[in-house]
């Protein structure tokens, strides 16, 4: 072996190595006697074998020597010393990168009998790694080959890798022996099964689990354990109930991970005062606004609506990286501030942070939303396939047909890929935008349709009120062997059938999703339905629907009931709505403003008068209503008594001179009939 070949700095290593083993002529004729000078060259062997792996600790770039000394190992029989098995194992971990198993795989293979600490080193590998499920092979393989039984090492990494492959089962086997042997009060054992049961969405088997370990040995990572349970499971308020019971118990104090868990909590559940409270206790424990706590603040801050006070931690926390950038600007992107999240990125640039992917999705979202493709191109970021379709998705929202039919010869110009999802987004935009003939020449042109493909036409005719072409084309996607429709798809289907009044056949489709396309309704479809039955008049047979619902209904399917009964003139069924809308929206003036539109259509002044007085007593306002137009590419939106246009005086002396000569000219009742 070359010197030559190592880099500069290990060849002095290679010397030790080279000297400590040929110095050892004990490793290679070493046999196991019973003689005291036996056992004294025995000890001499692992001595300076032992000397030769921490010199290879030190030193990343010495596999081969890593190799002759294996190979003198296996020659001499120190293989089988548990102790010089477990050492190479370890050294074989980190002389060939922890990403890739072979080689220890390999090794462990050459051991005779492997004690526990070789079992336990392939669990923690394999638990760590692409393949979780190879770490439960391998304890298949110590059950059914050795009498050596997991110790409390064993399980926190055979339960992570259950917990990681959702395998409850075998993670309730695991439970059961950890019991038997008596590991059911080891706290990183009983740490490790609340982890497991949660990341295998038995959050309530998980918390039994907490509830038995003594308060005298949980630890911080116990709680932190059930907290994050919680949080996998969805349930936000019971996870912060468990930070309230850590902080009442007072045994333990939190850290930074049972804060960002904390945090996490009050931003899903918009309990802001809460977070401020957190927020406050961070400040007087002196704790650091280091990257994950400082983001979490930000987040939280932002999921509250609070995009202020997120900058202002943003701006204390000392060393930004690209987790802090994006999750600010996601902030931004979350409360449709666009404007603010570009600028931001433009910022983030300048300061010379790169931008993940993450970071891309976001500010490619923002200015999806903005229908502004020059926008991404300003920012630095190349539109490929996945912008193109955000922003057209955006343009059909906006119904900015310009803005979208310059996306779409864009593209054509540049030779970006139009490949499915932009097709299918373009049929989607050029739908909601007017431009139905346009939609249906794509859809036409298509080669292979996907359910996206046909749910994006059906819903476009379904808007634009040729409701008998919808079904039809429902009809030959159903003769369509490619492709089964979804829930959204039978949505724009259901939408048809209200458009056009077609009862019967509404009433079948929706049968026929549970029937025959194992469809599970959502509130949606049967808000759809409770629409179809109000348009037909049929308010009665509405109701009862809405009692047989299997699902509580919310204010949209009430709300859609109201407006038929102010449409149908049932005033009595649109009081009955109105206290519904009330009940699930107390703080909200909905239901009121739907019923004085009822009263109003009705004649009934006397009562709309009383409800305006209520309403002003509670100071509710109806939201003004807005209208947009698309002009040279620019989307401009009017609200109601709004005068922030930048052109409003303008505007108001066009009204002006259009309106004085239709006033100037006499109108005669009954011109017209």
């Amino acid at each position: 072996m070359k010197s030559g070949h190592f880099p500069h700095g290990l060849r002095s290593l290679q010397w030790k190595l080279y000297r400590t083993v040929q110095s050892s002529s004990s490793l290679s004729s070493w046999k196991p006697t019973t003689s005291n000078t036996s056992k004294s060259n025995h000890e001499d062997s692992l001595r300076r074998f032992c000397l030769c792996l921490s010199l290879l600790e030190n030193h990343k770039h010495s596999s081969n020597h890593f190799i002759e000394i294996l190979s003198h190992a296996i020659a001499s029989g120190l293989l089988s010393d548990p102790f010089v098995s477990s050492k190479l194992l370890l050294a074989s971990f980190s002389q060939f990168h922890h990403h890739n198993l072979r080689f220890p795989r390999a090794l462990f293979f050459q051991i005779h009998q492997p004690n526990i600490f070789a079992w336990n080193f392939m669990f923690r590998a394999y638990a760590r790694s692409s393949s979780p499920e190879q770490s439960i092979a391998f304890y298949n393989l110590m059950r059914r080959c050795s009498a050596t039984l997991p110790d409390n090492h064993s399980f926190p990494f055979l339960l992570k890798a259950c917990g990681r492959i959702s395998l409850s089962q075998k993670g309730q086997e695991l439970h059961s022996l950890t019991v038997k042997i008596g590991l059911d009060h080891d706290v990183f054992v009983q740490n490790s099964l609340v982890s497991m049961y949660s990341l295998c969405g038995l959050v309530w088997t998980a918390r039994r689990v907490f509830d038995a370990i003594p308060m005298s040995v949980r630890d911080v990572a116990s709680w932190n354990s059930m907290i994050s349970g919680y949080l996998q499971g969805n349930c936000y308020w019971e996870a912060l109930q468990v930070l309230g019971e850590m902080l009442a118990d007072g045994c333990v104090r939190p850290d930074g991970v049972t804060f960002v868990s904390a945090l996490t909590a009050c931003g899903r559940t918009g309990s802001l005062d809460l977070g401020r409270k957190i927020h406050g206790l961070l400040a007087r424990k002196a704790f650091i606004l280091e990257v994950v706590l400082g983001s979490s603040l930000m987040d939280m801050y932002a999921k509250c609506g609070q995009m202020k006070t997120a900058r202002k931690v943003f701006d204390r926390i000392p060393e930004k990286n690209v987790v802090c950038w994006t999750s600010l600007i996601a902030g931004y992107a979350h409360l449709h501030l666009f404007k603010e999240a570009i600028e931001l990125f433009r910022e983030m640039q300048l300061c010379g942070v790169k931008a993940d992917a993450a970071t891309i999705a976001c500010v490619t979202s923002a200015c999806g939303h903005l229908g502004a493709l020059d926008q991404v191109q300003l920012c630095g970021v190349k539109a490929d396939a996945a912008t193109i379709a955000c922003v057209t998705s955006a343009c059909g929202h906006l119904g900015a047909l310009d803005q979208g039919k310059w996306v779409h010869a864009h593209c054509e110009r540049s030779g970006i890929d139009i490949n499915l999802s932009v097709k299918n987004a373009l049929i989607d935009m050029y739908s909601k935008c007017g431009d139905i003939e346009r939609a249906l020449i794509i859809f036409h042109e298509l080669v292979g349709r996907d359910v996206f493909s046909w749910t994006a036409m059906i819903t476009g005719l379904a808007i634009h009120g040729r409701c008998d072409e919808a079904l039809k084309l429902f009809s030959q996607m159903e003769m369509s062997s490619d492709v089964r429709p979804n829930e959204v798809t039978f949505l724009g289907v259901l939408s048809a059938c209200s458009h056009g009044g077609f009862v019967d056949k509404g009433l079948l489709y929706f049968n026929d999703m549970t029937r025959s396309y194992k469809v599970t309704p959502r509130i949606e479809h049967y808000g759809c339905m409770v629409d179809l039955l109000g348009r037909a008049n049929l308010l009665a047979e509405a109701e009862k629907f809405i009692g047989a619902m299997p699902i509580k209904s919310d204010v949209v399917i009430w709300r859609s009931l109201l407006f038929a009964c102010r449409c149908h003139g049932n005033i009595e069924m649109a009081e009955f709505s109105a206290k519904r809308i009330e009940e699930l929206e107390p703080r909200r003036g909905d239901g009121r403003v739907l019923l004085s539109n009822a009263y109003a259509s009705a004649s009934r002044w006397s009562d709309v008068s009383k409800m305006r007085k209520v309403m002003a007593l509670q100071m509710i306002q109806k939201l003004p209503g807005c209208s947009s137009i698309e002009i040279d590419g620019v989307v401009h939106e009017f609200f109601v008594a709004d005068g922030s246009h930048c052109q409003i005086d303008s505007i108001y002396e066009t009204i002006i001179r259009i309106s004085e000569p239709i006033q100037a000219e006499v109108f005669y009742p009954g011109i017209w009939d």
